[in-house]
């Protein structure tokens, strides 16, 4: 979550659910909260039943919709624009909060002279080189001065400021020529939401943010499945700056996690480029090939100082005794990342015949995966295939589908099934970044095993596969700790791990030599991780959760009226709202009675509230900063995030985003229109696969004239509650949403077949005619409909469809690489599919045939590709 990380410096949701009742008002875009995420929605209708306006914004009108104050409607695709316009409107009409902006952020930095903004270069920023489709980022930064360092040793360089805001290139005034031409009557143009709607809502936003009031956001993966998704992040993260809602009560960015553990997956995490607790894998494509380089490009001014601390710890929970300071705490027997390794790249390159083995757990590519024909055609490329799940999965029986003949696909299939949560301890990190412990209930079905298990044992296997190796290469195998008895002696007996044992782990211990890391004495926080090899620690964002042997805080369960301290463990330190320092102004003091929450208690000489203070607990807020001192010391006692270098707000994110240091509105790379707002159609910066089994629909196409928009259902949720007779029984069957005069115009009749076709496939749904989804006038008098189509149907369960995935090419972000699910174009039609023909096309393309970001995103074309 970079868009969050860039700006505040970390990626996780900056408040918690239960704080949403504290809010004045509740702004939910990219979400549809009351479905997907009901539990938590709860804290949403009661901040409403205290007089908390309710703003949701969403291309369909939805549960969330119908209990909101203000619902507006949107273009899928288009949220930049909106948000942008928003920015300006706080600007134009003075309504943001200065005192906040100018203490908290970098506002008053002054930018490099020879930088150029998108309203210079026509969407793109200084820097861009078309090939290899890249951002050279020199030019996105600071203009620099020498001050005297505070130790006396010279001086050393920090960014220019203007304190006054008036300097035409100092970061606000930017920010205002960046988005002056985003306009109400933009955003009616091109999201196709009413001018006179945009106003009420710029009202709302700002009557209620500032000293007395705070808003809050909410969003989901309708903002991050898009091709320039982490940036619709960075344009909330800055208006909710402007608005001063940041680190406050009932204000932040909540940012909603579907499943129970998608948090966690992140923190621990199973990202190719990251290491636990965010730490950088180290890559080949920047000079980490020693443990010293390394150090040097993680290591950071403010908290990320600590760098060194945290990994080596982990190298020493990972190899233990063998991890010493002579041989760089085994840091060479880290993986050195050299490209773009996660899914989608993945999934072409298996195609191409480039992969061997695929493990598969938990997921289902097959049918919920993005151009979920090529991942099925991909596998039978495979030597071989793991897939672990509770269900046979369409991944795990992809040779038995529509048109394949598994006599000819030689992919060896190993199923393994897997114990559900019922069935297994263990811990899930929710949406709060809470960790929280769980026990297994009952005995697994069947030959089932927790997944716990079967990593487990698939390690010892391997450990003794290698144990009398002497080859260099599997040191690594050898050498890592891998001892978790289980506590339970029937259990041990079965070769289950212990989930408290692997807890403990990643909590952090006290080294003994010669002892296993159970044996050891934990580290009660990450304060005290050592970088000397005298500390283990599987995730540092993680140590304090189980801070002694006997108590396991993911366990507590006391809750009270707000923070709930006592009820699981969020990370970090148990902190239940990021950045709270930014709760009290720059000397200490609440920024009101009503809003209170961290204040600086001068008697006590201590920070105090509610909460676990996001900031050195005793720094008076009136220290200076210590030039060129490394640490937070760097940081003066106003600036409340620690995370970054400066302690402040970046506004302007220097170099640390791969398609631009401020957010700009790029249509969706398959679009109805061509870009209202610049020459640049589409993000320059994303990665396409322009080819025969991956085709677009391109730009303004007559063929594909509708935009379709993909979500999920609260009663499905893919092949979990697909075996479920229950809730197979609500959602029977695939359904495509459209709205009246659209099933008029194409002659589909409510609950009768409709097909819907891009370039990449066909599907047949249900038709449901709704008046839920509504036709957009946009600028020039043009007419748009959009389709709603539900994901994470297939062939195997009790209910049974077509997968959305088949109708969506593989396009993804430069920063994270994720998947534009949430816009494509489509044509639709009534009745039903043709059966599928296999054809040539499903043979390997070359690779000399790919498409590289750049390559077909030319400056001032569409680049959409016409395969």
């Amino acid at each position: 979550m970079p868009g969050l990380g860039a700006s505040f410096g970390r990626g996780g949701a900056t408040t918690f659910v239960q704080d949403l009742v504290n809010a004045d008002c509740i702004l939910i875009e990219g979400s549809n909260f009351a479905e997907c995420h009901p539990v938590a929605f709860r804290f949403v209708m009661e901040a409403k039943e205290r007089g908390a306006k309710i703003i949701h914004v969403d291309p369909r009108y939805t549960r969330t919709s119908a209990v909101a104050d203000l619902y507006a409607p949107i273009r899928s695709g288009t949220d930049i624009v909106f948000l942008g316009a928003l920015i300006n409107w706080m600007l134009t009409n003075e309504r943001y909060f200065k005192e906040y902006v100018l203490a908290f952020t970098n506002a008053s930095y002054l930018v490099r002279e020879d930088f150029s903004d998108t309203e210079d270069l026509d969407g793109v920023f200084s820097g861009w080189n078309e090939v290899p489709g890249t951002y050279d980022t020199t030019t996105w930064a600071f203009e620099m001065e020498d001050v005297p360092r505070f130790d006396g040793a010279g001086t050393v360089k920090v960014p220019k400021r203007d304190e006054t805001l008036t300097h035409a290139r100092c970061v606000l005034n930017l920010l205002r020529r960046h988005f002056a031409r985003y306009t109400p009557q933009m955003v009616e143009d091109v999201c196709g939401t009413p001018a006179a709607t945009f106003e009420q809502i710029a009202n709302l936003l700002a009557d209620n943010s500032g000293r007395e009031r705070t808003t809050a956001f909410a969003y989901a993966v309708g903002w991050t499945q898009h091709t320039v998704g982490v940036q619709y992040i960075r344009t909330a993260g800055i208006l909710q700056t402007l608005l001063g809602n940041m680190g406050r009560p009932g204000g932040g960015i909540m940012a909603l996690r579907g499943h129970a553990n998608i948090q966690g997956a992140t923190d621990i995490p199973t990202l190719y480029d990251l290491l636990p607790g965010y730490l950088p894998m180290p890559s080949t494509l920047r000079d980490e090939q020693t443990f010293a380089g390394y150090l040097k490009n993680a290591t950071k001014p403010g908290w990320w100082s600590n760098a060194p601390k945290y990994i080596t710890s982990l190298l020493k929970a990972y190899y233990g005794d063998a991890a010493t300071k002579e041989n760089d705490f085994c840091f060479e027997y880290l993986p050195q990342i050299s490209g773009d390794y996660s899914v989608l790249p993945t999934q072409i390159s298996m195609k191409d015949g480039n992969v061997k083995g695929y493990f598969v757990i938990g997921m289902n590519p097959a049918a919920s995966g993005l151009n979920a024909e090529l991942a099925r055609a991909a596998f039978e490329r495979l030597e071989w295939m793991v897939v672990v799940d509770s269900y046979e999965t369409e991944t795990a029986s992809f040779w038995r589908r529509e048109g394949a003949d598994p006599a000819k696909i030689g992919t060896e299939m190993f199923f393994l099934p897997c114990a559900t949560v019922l069935e297994k301890d263990g811990t899930m990190v929710n949406t709060n970044r809470m960790l929280q412990f769980h026990d297994k209930a009952i005995e697994p079905a069947g030959a089932s095993k927790s997944d716990l298990y079967l990593i487990y044992q698939l390690g010892m296997r391997l450990k003794t596969l290698y144990a009398n190796s002497d080859d260099p290469k599997d040191r690594p195998l050898q050498h890592l700790t891998w001892e978790y008895p289980h506590e339970d002696e029937h259990e041990r007996k079965r070769g289950e791990p212990s989930a408290v044992k692997v807890l403990q782990e990643i909590n952090g211990y006290v080294v003994e030599p010669g002892k296993p890391g159970y044996e050891c004495a934990q580290v009660d926080a990450f304060a005290n991780l050592k970088d000397d090899g005298s500390t283990a620690c599987g995730a540092w964002i993680f140590c304090g959760v189980f801070p002694d042997k006997t108590t396991n805080r993911a366990r507590n369960r006391t809750k009270d009226d707000w923070t709930s301290l006592g009820w699981g463990f969020a990370w970090p330190a148990n902190r239940r709202m990021l950045y709270n320092r930014a709760s009290a102004d720059a000397d200490g003091k609440p920024w009101s009675e009503r809003k209170k929450y961290m204040y600086w208690d001068a008697e006590a000489k201590k920070w105090a509230g509610p909460d676990i203070p996001d900031f050195p607990a005793t720094k008076d807020p009136r220290t200076p900063r210590k030039p060129g001192a490394t640490g937070i010391d760097a940081h003066s006692g106003s600036d409340p995030f620690i995370m970054q270098p400066d302690g402040r707000m970046q506004i302007f994110a220097a170099g640390t985003l791969k398609d631009g240091p401020l957010p700009a509105h790029y249509e969706p790379l398959d679009s109805v229109v061509r870009n209202h707002v610049y020459a640049q159609q589409s993000n320059p910066a994303l990665r396409q696969w322009d080819r025969d089994d991956n085709r677009y629909n391109g730009v303004e196409n007559p063929d594909f004239p509708y935009v379709l928009t993909t979500y999920r259902l609260t009663e499905h949720s893919g092949i979990m509650t697909r075996y479920v007779p229950w809730l197979a029984e609500l959602q029977p069957a695939l359904f495509v949403e459209i709205d009246p005069e659209l099933a008029v115009l194409k002659g589909i009749k409510n609950g009768g077949w409709a097909t819907v076709t891009t370039r990449v496939g066909e599907i047949e749904a249900r038709a449901l005619v709704s008046g839920r989804m509504r036709p957009l006038r946009l600028g020039k008098g043009q007419y748009v409909h959009q389709i709603g189509l539900p994901y994470n149907y297939g062939t195997l369960g009790h209910t049974s469809g077509d997968s959305a995935g088949d109708l969506v090419p593989l396009a993804m972000d430069p920063n994270v690489s994720i998947h534009e699910a949430k816009t494509i174009t489509c044509t639709i039609r009534p009745g039903r599919r043709a059966a599928y023909v296999p054809d040539a096309e499903d043979a390997p393309v070359p690779a000399a045939q790919h498409t590289t970001a750049g390559q077909s995103q030319a400056h001032g074309k569409d680049g959409a590709g016409d395969g």
